[in-house]
């Protein structure tokens, strides 16, 4: 991936609009028509003024998330690769009042599996059995994705751009070592209020979580910022999301041939 200036114009005019949408609450366009549809460079640059605008107002970064690890939606979109965002500490909804959470526009949700890293992945091959030695644990987790663009009407540069339409995250109580399980065997369940809405399987992620924390952490090494010990990373979706609407109440639970290894709770407050 090459890099681009986040000084260019398009770059500043995609950037301000995905700035008004959250400041109005009103999606907005698909910013493609600035930066182009296929320009990963471009998009990934709005996305860096986008986190560089967070960080001086004061958010702090906690992690990584993965997107697009579904091999049906990177044909969906015509990709062939994931794509990546960054989580703040103000994202955490088991951590942060929802007033002080950024703004929900249209969200969605969908079922992860989350790893808390315990070293830093800043070298070497990178490959899943390397990435699997600096897992502190691994733990069930929700994203409540969301988009600026009006609609949901995103090619692979509109997601990028808008920090690969991140939301919110929560991560369930229970720390999973990787020593209990394999990331790849793992059945996914997800329900909304007691309706079985999505299922899926490890595998489902770029054919186990593991490859996909891989890829993550050579393309963030190569970029410069590799991922460090304490952060966390979500894996990128078990099986399809849903639409997200106030007062639903969202579990999901993670299992192998062994029975059930953990869950996550989550219930949409009002805004």
């Amino acid at each position: 991936m090459t890099s681009a200036s986040i000084d260019s114009p398009q770059v500043r005019e995609a950037s301000a609009r995905l700035a008004r949408a959250v400041a109005t609450g009103e999606p907005g366009a698909p910013v493609r028509g600035l930066i182009g549809a296929g320009d990963i460079a471009l998009a990934y640059a709005v996305q860096r003024t986008g986190v560089r605008e967070r960080l001086r107002a004061g958010a702090q970064r906690v992690g990584r998330k993965i997107g697009l690890t579904s091999l049906a939606v990177q044909r969906q979109l015509g990709v062939d690769q994931p794509d990546f965002g960054v989580l703040f500490g103000d994202m955490d909804a088991a951590r942060t009042a929802v007033a002080d959470r950024p703004r929900l526009l249209q969200p969605r949700i969908e079922a992860e599996l989350a790893f808390v890293l315990g070293a830093d992945l800043a070298a070497g091959r990178l490959d899943a059995a390397s990435v699997r030695a600096a897992v502190d644990y691994a733990a069930p987790a929700l994203e409540i994705v969301d988009s600026r663009i009006a609609g949901w009407d995103i090619s692979f540069a509109d997601t990028v751009a808008d920090n690969a339409s991140s939301g919110w995250f929560v991560l369930g109580g229970g720390r999973l070592s990787l020593g209990e399980f394999e990331p790849r065997e793992i059945a996914m369940e997800m329900t909304v209020n007691g309706e079985i809405v999505s299922t899926g399987t490890g595998s489902d992620c770029l054919g186990d979580p593991l490859e996909a924390l891989a890829w993550l952490a050579r393309t963030a090494r190569d970029l410069g910022e590799p991922l460090r010990a304490g952060e966390v990373v979500l894996s990128g979706a078990l099986g399809p999301m849903v639409p997200l609407h106030p007062g639903d109440r969202v579990r999901s639970e993670l299992s192998d041939s062994t029975g059930v290894l953990g869950a996550v709770d989550f219930t949409l407050e009002e805004q």
